[in-house]
């Protein structure tokens, strides 16, 4: 008997996991569920399913398992409590909350831990970085001790916030849900470094304990400025990080940028290095330069799940069958459904999803004082 899931939120990333959700071999039962009646009814027809909501309550009073909340970042932490404490397993969006308060970020990570261990309900973070090939690949090489000694790590988040491929100005207009108003313009690019922390942490299992950073205000910025609602000058952020396996890490978050857009890491060991760049990712140690393909460092999936996924995609390209965000989206609705059928944690549950939160929230702060060293709270391990 399979497992049963319920989506809430049908805006333009919501739909782009149904499909990977609602043919999965595990499932045998999927709801929808959006507070648009417009949009959940073309969802329902465009996906053929039936079993519809029209509220997180309605949804929550279902038997249903599991809920994959993809709705805006500001709700994402008290929807996924509202439904563990409905007896729910909670796949949710990144980031785990999203705030221009960092101390109320802080509030609703240790609420999400603290929901997941009193609840026994499982939380996972879909944090896409963690299922790029390049991700996967390190772990592997990692799990061999192919790095020898972690020396130092690299992460980049290039986004211009006028990316014409990705304009943040247009992201924020849907998100307000309202006529565009400056006003409201404004972000804080630390607070969202999931994308480019995620990949090496996972590969490395260390996290996180001290940061320095330092803000730069970029001159003409009309977005990142004192008077906006995030009350945040810095463009851009750059952040040195204390692992607790003894290594540094250095991340950039920034959003005033002459570049095509680039999320992605390196990392270099004693022993061996991943290096991704302009030429593409390779393998480096101290004799040679091996370059890597996509398919030689993507993990196959299970292959009655790649089966399904392929017998549905509109072609047989990667874009098709392993979804946006460099293919990780497969990879993500494939473990939260695992996790849940076999009552496990999901690989970025409630403890890791807040190590790839929380340093950014002190990273800010930090830049804030100038680049002050600060130590970076942690709740542990997973208690499993």
């Amino acid at each position: 008997m399979g497992i049963s899931i319920g989506m809430v939120g049908m805006g333009w990333f919501g739909i782009s996991f149904v499909r990977l959700f609602r043919d999965h071999p595990l499932i045998d039962r999927i709801a929808l569920c959006d507070l648009d009646k417009d949009r959940l009814d073309w969802a329902s027809k465009e996906f053929q399913i039936t079993e519809t909501y029209n509220s997180l309550e309605d949804i929550c009073k279902s038997d249903i398992q599991a809920l994959v909340i993809i709705t805006q970042p500001w709700l994402h932490a008290p929807q996924a409590v509202q439904a563990m404490q409905a007896g729910k397993h909670v796949y949710s969006a990144v980031p785990v909350v999203y705030l221009p308060d960092g101390q109320q970020m802080l509030d609703w990570c240790d609420k999400v831990v603290q929901t997941s261990e009193k609840t026994g309900m499982h939380y996972m973070m879909g944090e896409t970085s963690h299922y790029r090939a390049p991700s996967m690949y390190c772990r592997r090489r990692a799990a061999e001790g192919a790095f020898g000694h972690i020396a130092l790590a690299e992460g980049n988040y290039m986004h211009d916030i006028d990316l014409p491929a990705s304009s943040l100005r247009e992201v924020a207009q849907h998100r307000w849900g309202l006529q565009w108003d400056i006003s409201k313009s404004g972000d804080i690019p630390m607070y969202y470094p999931t994308h480019s922390i995620g990949g090496f942490l996972s590969a490395i299992k260390a996290h996180v304990t001290e940061v320095s950073c330092m803000g730069q205000q970029v001159p003409g910025d009309d977005w990142h400025r004192p008077d906006t609602i995030f009350a945040n000058p810095f463009g851009n952020e750059t952040a040195m990080f204390r692992l607790s396996n003894g290594a540094v890490a250095r991340i950039c978050e920034y959003r005033k940028i002459g570049h095509l857009g680039h999320e992605g890491f390196s990392l270099y060991g004693t022993e061996g290095s991943f290096v991704e760049g302009p030429a593409g990712c390779h393998w480096v140690t101290k004799k040679d330069s091996t370059p890597l393909t996509v398919e030689q460092m993507r993990d196959p999936l299970p292959p009655e799940v790649d089966e399904a996924y392929r017998k549905t995609a509109k072609s047989q390209a990667d874009k098709d069958i392993y979804g946006g965000h460099g293919g990780s989206h497969a990879y993500l609705a494939n473990e939260f459904v695992q996790a849940v059928a076999a009552d496990r944690p999901p690989a970025v549950n409630a403890w890791q999803a807040v190590r790839y939160l929380v340093p950014g929230i002190i990273a800010h702060e930090s830049a804030k004082r100038g680049g002050e060293l600060l130590k970076v709270p942690d709740w542990g391990d997973c208690p499993c």
